[in-house]
This record gives structure tokens, C-alpha cells and sequence, in this order.
């Protein structure tokens, strides 16, 4: 082999590593955006992807309700309304005609979804909050409740209680 080619390979394999050390610290310290642990979508204008940090900036609120044992039990996390409301859901003066057909499904990460009328999360409607909490009794969720799940406070049966919710879905009836 030529003394010349050896120097030009020699030079090529210089730079090549001097720009992969440049960049590497890039590469290496670039994040992924958060996963989202909440979808927002459907029949709404601003179709959301919130992050846990997301979520932390709602006002937390807390209740107390009666678990599917009946056990005694302090949920806290953020009421469904707000973040509906967030996605821009008619709610308050708006939910009225053909608004009064909407409807929410709220879906898990395993398959399981449950149904709402949107009027039942509206605090004009009801006196009671549905939660998607995330913290029991002050502790986050363990992996058989969350890391979110949806309280309705009233319910006599919990089959509404749903776990690992990932996804709420805004749409209208017919």
C-alpha cells in the first residue's frame, strides 16, 4: 500500500472519529419528548397529549370514597372536567342541545373502556367530581391501579373505577 493512501485513510478515520466525538455528547444527552400518559381526542378542537408533568399542573383535588373492598380510601388528582375542558369540551353555558349528545369513552392500556355522558363530569350538572387521580391515600398509584384511574364518587358498583386509564375520547352520539 502507498504511503499516501495510508495517510489519506489515516486522515478520513481522524475525522471521522473527531466528529463522532463531537456529536456523541448530543446524541447521548438528547431526550426523547415525555411519553404521554394521557390522550385527549375526538370530537374536541385541541386534541391533547399530556405528560405526568402535564397533569401535575392542574389543580389537584382530593376526595374520600369507599374502595371496591370497602375500604376507606383518599384519592387525589385532577378532575376529568378540567382536562376536558382544556381540549376545549362545551361544558358550563355551552353544554346544552346538541352538546347534551356527547359522550366520553375512557380507555385503558389494557383493552378495558368505559363510557360517560360528557354532561356527568360538568360541575353545572353535578355536585360530585370524577376524578383521574393519580395518588391513594397520599401514595402514587401501584401498577394494579394506575398510574391513573378514573374515581366516581356515587357509584354503587366500581366497574366505572377504571384502571390505567391512557385515553379519553370525545365524541357525539347520534
Amino acid at each position: 500500500m502507498r504511503l499516501v493512501d495510508r495517510q489519506q485513510r489515516s486522515y478520513a478515520s481522524f475525522w471521522s472519529i473527531l466528529v463522532l466525538l463531537l456529536c456523541a455528547p448530543a446524541i447521548v444527552c438528547a431526550q426523547a419528548p415525555p411519553a404521554a400518559a394521557l390522550r385527549v381526542s375526538g370530537d374536541v378542537p385541541n386534541h391533547l397529549n399530556l405528560s405526568v408533568a402535564d397533569l401535575a399542573a392542574f389543580q389537584p383535588q382530593t376526595i374520600h370514597v369507599t374502595d371496591e373492598k370497602g375500604v376507606p380510601a383518599e384519592y387525589s388528582g385532577m378532575p376529568v372536567a378540567e382536562i376536558l375542558a382544556k381540549a376545549g369540551a362545551p361544558l358550563g353555558k355551552d353544554m346544552k342541545g346538541p352538546n347534551m349528545a356527547l359522550g366520553v369513552i375512557a380507555r385503558a392500556a389494557d383493552g378495558y373502556h368505559v363510557l360517560f355522558s360528557l354532561a356527568e363530569f360538568d360541575p353545572a350538572f353535578s355536585d360530585r367530581t370524577i376524578l383521574l387521580a393519580d395518588r391513594r391515600d397520599g401514595k402514587p398509584l401501584d401498577s394494579r391501579e394506575g398510574p391513573l384511574r378514573i374515581i366516581v364518587p356515587g357509584d354503587k358498583r366500581h366497574a366505572r373505577w377504571i384502571r390505567g386509564v391512557d385515553a379519553l375520547e370525545v365524541f357525539r352520539g347520534r
